[in-house]
């Protein structure tokens, strides 16, 4: 229930996923939210084990999380990029949006290890949750972890939901809005991560 909490919390602070989430909805419908908490929960499986076995401490050098961080700013640049530079193309026809749909997972997967505050609260909050969890052994992990993704999986199913289910009402010209929006939002993350990331990690 406490990683449900916290994880609730952290899944409805606006981010890259989140953004990236409202986006591909528009184009892809409800499964969005669900395939991309997929590939979202994929790199935390793989989080999580690093952590188990005692591989914090790498993540946690500065040069490491300085070159994640300006990594991560030119991927969310090139998405934000891309999104605006697609919208002259882009269409409400399902049948357009399907043979030109990107890869869910791989997005959930793009976005989240995009955003350095991601790798930062798994080295902080999730270190000390799940270093709790692990003095009640692997079933205590495998409940922490379940309700960490369930968080995740509810919010941004909600969020693909609503957005597909209103897709009908919305026109051309609001769609092209939201793109550009999206796209300004990324490329506002990618230059906010890039400066201060760089700038606070010695």
């Amino acid at each position: 229930m406490i990683s449900f909490t916290i994880a609730l919390s952290g899944a409805l602070a606006p981010g890259p996923l989140l953004t990236a989430v409202i986006y591909q909805s528009t184009k892809q419908g409800f499964k969005t939210g669900p395939l991309v908490i997929l590939g979202h929960a994929i790199l935390e499986v793989g989080m999580v084990t690093f952590i188990i076995f005692g591989f914090a401490y790498f993540l946690k050098n500065a040069l490491v999380l300085k070159i994640i961080a300006i990594t991560g700013a030119l991927i969310l640049l090139w998405f934000g990029i891309s999104m605006l530079l697609s919208i002259p193309r882009v269409s409400l026809d399902i049948k357009d949006d399907c043979k030109k749909s990107s890869n869910l997972i791989l997005t959930g997967i793009t976005m989240s290890v995009a955003n350095p505050y991601w790798t930062i609260w798994w080295l902080t909050i999730g270190l000390g949750l799940l270093l709790a969890a692990q003095r009640m052994g692997y079933v205590a992990i495998g409940i922490f972890f379940a309700g960490h993704i369930l968080a995740d999986l509810a919010w941004y199913s909600i969020v693909s939901f609503t957005i597909s289910k209103g897709r009908r009402f919305i026109s051309q010209k609001v769609y092209k809005g939201i793109i550009f929006v999206c796209g300004i939002i990324l490329i506002g993350f990618g230059v906010y991560f890039g400066i201060n990331f760089s700038v606070l990690i010695y």
